[in-house]
C-alpha cells in the first residue's frame, strides 16, 4: 500500500541562546527538512552571507513587501523587523515537503491565527527552554556579538518569551546539541506518521 504525506510546517521557537537555530540547522542536514531564510531589517554579522542566513533588507525594502502582502508572518524583535515570506513556504508545503521557521513568540502567534487551511493543517510547533538563565547567560555572552546593553536587552527579552511555553505542542529543554537534535527529531518523526496526514494517491 503507498501512502502520500502532505508537508509539515514546523515551527520552533525560544529565547536567544536556546539553541533553537542550531537544532533548526542541523535537522535539516540531518532529515529532509527545508529550513526557511528569513528577512530581517538588522545589520549583517560577520561571517553571515546574504540570503543563506537572512535576506538582508533595508526598512524601506521591508515595509515594500508588507504592504504588497508578500509575508507569511512579520514581527518586530529586538527593535529590528524580521519576516517570512510566503515564497518560501507555501508552495514547498503544496509539494509535500517539510518546512521548518525558527520564529519568536511574535511571529508563531501569527501562524497559529492564520486562516489558511493548508498551513492550520501542516502547523507543528515547539518551544526550546533553556536550562536556565545562568546557561542562557552563558551562551549569549560567548557569542561576543552583541554589546553590553544589547545582551541586557536579550535577557529581558527572554523571561518574557519563556512564558509563551505553554502555548506550543512540544517543548524541549535545552540540554546538549546532541540531545536537543534527537528530541527535535523525535519530534518530526512522530509527526510524520501521524494518520491525518497521510493520503491515498488520487
Amino acid at each position: 500500500m503507498s501512502l502520500h504525506r502532505t508537508g509539515i510546517l514546523c515551527v520552533v521557537s525560544g529565547p536567544s541562546g536556546s539553541g533553537k537555530t542550531t537544532v533548526c540547522r542541523s535537522a535539516a542536514e540531518a532529515t529532509p527538512l527545508y529550513y526557511t531564510t528569513s528577512c530581517t531589517t538588522r545589520a549583517m554579522r560577520p561571517g553571515e552571507v546574504n540570503g543563506k542566513d537572512y535576506f538582508f533588507l533595508t526598512d524601506e525594502e521591508f515595509q515594500h513587501r508588507v504592504d504588497a502582502g508578500g509575508f507569511l508572518e512579520h514581527a518586530l524583535v529586538h527593535g529590528r523587523r524580521y519576516g517570512t515570506l510566503k515564497s518560501e513556504v507555501i508552495p514547498r508545503l503544496a509539494d509535500g515537503q517539510d518546512v521548518v521557521m525558527d520564529l519568536d513568540p511574535q511571529g508563531a502567534a501569527q501562524i497559529r491565527d492564520c486562516q489558511d487551511l493548508a498551513i492550520r493543517h501542516s502547523l507543528v510547533d515547539v518551544f526550546i527552554l533553556p536550562a536556565g538563565m545562568d546557561e542562557l547567560r552563558a551562551r549569549l555572552t560567548s557569542r561576543s556579538s552583541e554589546t553590553a546593553a544589547e545582551l541586557q536587552l536579550r535577557l529581558l527579552n527572554a523571561i518574557d518569551e519563556m512564558q509563551h511555553w505553554a502555548l506550543y505542542a512540544y517543548t524541549i529543554v535545552s540540554r546538549s546539541k546532541e540531545e536537543d537534535l534527537a528530541k527535535f527529531l523525535g519530534i518530526l518523526t512522530a509527526e510524520r506518521l501521524r494518520s491525518s496526514r497521510l493520503r491515498f494517491p488520487a
